[in-house]
Formats: structure tokens, C-alpha cells, sequence
């Protein structure tokens, strides 16, 4: 049996123990933390969409009985479900340590009303919208363009901040992934409702706001969050044909058409008819308001003007009501000052289609859809680039039968631009980047439950949250602290209801 004078040095010796135990696992913590230490370091934007309604109120106006007016985008936005705009090509910077997030996304669109002669009464521009976030507020900015109501006096302004976006509740700091904030409140600002051309007053709530975007590291690793900065090619390069900056007859060394088809067609597919979506293989990738079909192959002939190319991917559209449609081996000619886009279809019939507008496609091979406009001008080379841009496009007798007869012959479709490399060092245009995480869904109309923590941010895309990264070992580490002190405690409740020995 041991003395008292025995006891006390192992009484001494238990905090020691303790003591240790923590100072071990602070040592732990220690060589983990600086994983996350350089995730802190501040970040570039680089990739991402802005999906946002501005009002849809405004929207049924302008479009309604009333305004008689349209929306028309522009530089590339896009339209999610027909209820909101999507603004695409994320760029700015985040600090993780502060939580401080800006981001400015490219396109716009005009609403025009109220038709006057010549003109509109109600004309309304906005693009470039960039949103600012910072210790639980933030702001949305954008370029305007309006006509005063009454007066119609036309003012033009940069970066107005014209809506107050509510973050409050949402932790900012320590986000290592792609930054996601959805439906985010928003209300006019006094100066935005001055740019809103006095249609609404300041406090008015405008729709919610969601956007996503991709982190890069800033120090130049090429580490990135969310994708890869530089995709790789995706076939190796061609050798350069003879001659390639004076070509005459030569091949096509790279290549690109982007057309989003028809912007009510998509609309149609991912609304609340059809509930459908659509789904690209085989190279093509989603531009939010075009799809781009890549890897030109064919000849040029620069004396003539004549150009024939094939491009890789397809799109499948897919809903309700029968919806099963697929554009296939895109193929471009152009002669004659007119060019003409081909394609293979397949509306997932029996293929036995009646041959008449109206009717089912079946499967055709080869099909002329649409035809558009293609200048001498537009067709001289240019640092060993051929491209037309957004040029207005028709539909073909054939494109209407392959759409079912939704559309008539000579009904206006999307715009096309074409690009193709002459040279092996030619760069084609860039698409627009929507990010990591775009999708072609219609977002949720009906804003979701606020998130309380970074636990409920992660959980799912509904949320109004950044999901936040944190080290499994970090996590694991804090968890057995936790346990420690349960423990450390424990035993010290015990040991005070426990006689000395």
C-alpha cells in the first residue's frame, strides 16, 4: 500500500500527462495546419455563371399585352427556364482569410417596350453585372443603359450599384472550392432605381440572386479549385499546311461553330411543358446560350472563298411529350456568299418520316437546317483565322421538318459564328466559361431554407451558402480534441468523487 508522501508525486504527474497529451496534439494540429494555411492565400476567379431574373414582374411587363416588347441578349448570355438570365465568364478575386468575394460576369440583355415610330419608349440595357461580397452584405453593380420614363432622356453609367444583396448568416471565410451563393435577396438601391429609368422605387425587392464561380491560386502553380485552368487538347496538333499564312487551297488545321439553335426551342425544352434537358457528347461543349461543336477538319479555298468543314459532338434534346431529338456530324459549307449548316438527325422515331413540314423527322443524314450570309469581306483570313461572328441564320424547308414543324422555313433561328485556324498557331475565340458547376436545369424558383453553418452550406445546391473545404485530417484531429477534453473532463469528475488512495 502506498504512503501519502508516495501519492502526491502521482497526483503532480497526471496533469503532466495531460499536459503531454494536449501538447502532442497540438504538435498534430500544428503540422496539418499549414495544408490549410496556404489554402488561405488569396485567390483568382476564374470560371463561373450569374443566373439572376432582375424582376419578373419587369419581365411580364415588357413582354406583356401592354409593353408589347421583347428581351434580347447580348455578348453571350444566356436564359435558364425562361425566368432568369444567365450572365457567364466569371473574373475577380476571393480572400479566404476575410471572406471578401468579387466577381464580374460578362453579356447583357435589352428590354425594349412601348414601340414609337422607330423607336421605344422603354428601352433598357443592363450587362456586366459584377457582385461584390463582404462581412455579411453585398452589392450588385452593372452597366446601364435607360430611357428615362416621361422625358425619355438617355443615360449611360458603369457599374451602378444597383441592388443590396442580404448574405447575412453566410460564413464567407476559409472557402477552398468553387464559391456558390443561391438566391441571395436583393433590393433597389436608390441609384440603381434612378438607373431602373423611375420604373420602381428604392427597397424595391428584386429576384434573388445565385451565382457560382471557380478559385485559382494566385501564385501561379497552375493549382486550381473547381477545374483546371488550361483544358488539353483534345487531339494533337496538326502540322502546319505549306504556305499558311498566303494560302490559296489548304486544310482546315483547327475549327469551331457555335450555334445555340433557337433561344424558345431551349426554353421550351427546359420549361414547364417539356421539363426536359439536353445532353452533349462527343467533343461539344455548353456555352450557355450556344453549344460549340469543335475540331474543324476540311479545305479552304481563299481565291474562291469557298470553305467545307466537319466538326465533332452532338446534342441531344430529351423531355416530355415525345421530346427526343439529336443534332449530330455538324458540317459547314460555305460558296457563293452563302453558307449552310448541315447536320445528322434523329428524333428518335421509327425513321420512317412522311417527308412533309410538319411531320416527324425520322432520321435524316446529312440535313441542310439552316442557311446564313458569308461576305467576301467576312471571309478573308486574319492572322491565319477565318471567323464570322453572330451572323443571323434561317431555317431551311429540311430544319423545319427536322424540328417537327414547331418552326416554319425562313422562321429566324440563333445567331452562328464560325472560326477555323488556317494555321496551326491560330487561336480560336473563347467560349464562354460558365464554370465547374453549370448546368442547363432550371434553377428553384422558391428561395430555400437560409443555411445556419458551413455544415448546411456543403449539404446541398439549395441553400444560400459557400460551401466551405476543411482537411479530413484536420477534421479528424478536431474531432479527437473534442474527445480529449470530453475525456480530460470525465476523468476529473470522477477523481474528485474518488477517495485518495
Amino acid at each position: 500500500m502506498l504512503s501519502s508522501r508516495q501519492a502526491r508525486p502521482s497526483r503532480q504527474a497526471r496533469p503532466r500527462a495531460r499536459a503531454a497529451a494536449v501538447a502532442v496534439l497540438t504538435a498534430l494540429l500544428g503540422a496539418l495546419l499549414p495544408v490549410t494555411t496556404a489554402h488561405a492565400e488569396g485567390r483568382t476567379v476564374q470560371g463561373g455563371r450569374l443566373d439572376w431574373g432582375i424582376k419578373s414582374s419587369f419581365q411580364s411587363y415588357v413582354t406583356g399585352p401592354i409593353a408589347q416588347g421583347a428581351a434580347t441578349l447580348q455578348g453571350g448570355a444566356a436564359t435558364v427556364g425562361g425566368a432568369q438570365f444567365r450572365f457567364h465568364s466569371a473574373k475577380g478575386t476571393y480572400d479566404p482569410r476575410s471572406g471578401t468575394f468579387r466577381a464580374g460576369f460578362s453579356g447583357g440583355v435589352r428590354f425594349t417596350g412601348h414601340k414609337k415610330g422607330g423607336s421605344y419608349e422603354l428601352d433598357l440595357t443592363i450587362s456586366r453585372p459584377t457582385v461584390r461580397v463582404s462581412g455579411g452584405s453585398g452589392t450588385l453593380y452593372a452597366d446601364m443603359v435607360s430611357k428615362e420614363k416621361g422625358t425619355g432622356k438617355v443615360t449611360s453609367a458603369a457599374q451602378v450599384p444597383i441592388a443590396a444583396l442580404d448574405a447575412g448568416g453566410i460564413d464567407m471565410k476559409g472557402g477552398t472550392g468553387p464559391i456558390a451563393l443561391n438566391n441571395l435577396p436583393a433590393k433597389l438601391t436608390a441609384q440603381g432605381a434612378k438607373a431602373f429609368a423611375g420604373y420602381y422605387t428604392a427597397g424595391t425587392a428584386l429576384d434573388p440572386v445565385s451565382l457560382s464561380a471557380d478559385l485559382v491560386a494566385k501564385s501561379g502553380t497552375g493549382e486550381a479549385t473547381g477545374k483546371a485552368p488550361n483544358k488539353p487538347p483534345k487531339k494533337p496538333a496538326k502540322k502546319p499546311a505549306e504556305d499558311s499564312g498566303k494560302q490559296k487551297t489548304g486544310r482546315i488545321e483547327d475549327g469551331a461553330v457555335d450555334w445555340g439553335v433557337r433561344r424558345t426551342f431551349r426554353e421550351y425544352v427546359t420549361g414547364s411543358i417539356a421539363q426536359g434537358k439536353w445532353k452533349l457528347s462527343g467533343g461539344a461543349e455548353d456555352g450557355g446560350a450556344l453549344f460549340r461543336f469543335p475540331e474543324g477538319e476540311g479545305t479552304y479555298d481563299a481565291k474562291k472563298r469557298r470553305l467545307a468543314a466537319d466538326f465533332a459532338g452532338a446534342v441531344r434534346f430529351t423531355g416530355r411529350h415525345g421530346l427526343d431529338l439529336t443534332l449530330n456530324k455538324v458540317t459547314v459549307e460555305v460558296r457563293d456568299g452563302t453558307g449552310t449548316l448541315y447536320a445528322d438527325v434523329d428524333d428518335g422515331g421509327d425513321g420512317g418520316g412522311d417527308g412533309g413540314d410538319g411531320g416527324d423527322a425520322g432520321v435524316m443524314k446529312k440535313a441542310p437546317l439552316v442557311t446564313f450570309a458569308a461576305s467576301q469581306k467576312q471571309l478573308r483570313p486574319k492572322d491565319g483565322l477565318v471567323s464570322l461572328t453572330e451572323v443571323p441564320s434561317k431555317l431551311t424547308a429540311d430544319g423545319a421538318r427536322a424540328f417537327g414543324g414547331m418552326y416554319k422555313a425562313g422562321a429566324a433561328m440563333d445567331p452562328l459564328s464560325l472560326a477555323v485556324a488556317l494555321d496551326a498557331d491560330a487561336a480560336l475565340p473563347p467560349l464562354p466559361d460558365l464554370g465547374s458547376t453549370a448546368s442547363p436545369a432550371p434553377q428553384p424558383k422558391k428561395a430555400a431554407p437560409r443555411a445556419e453553418n458551413v455544415a448546411d452550406a456543403s449539404a446541398g445546391s439549395s441553400s444560400n451558402a459557400v460551401p466551405i473545404g476543411v482537411g479530413a485530417g484536420v477534421a479528424a484531429l478536431l474531432a479527437a480534441a473534442v474527445a480529449f477534453g470530453v475525456v480530460r473532463k470525465r476523468r476529473a469528475r470522477d477523481s474528485a468523487d474518488t477517495p485518495m488512495p
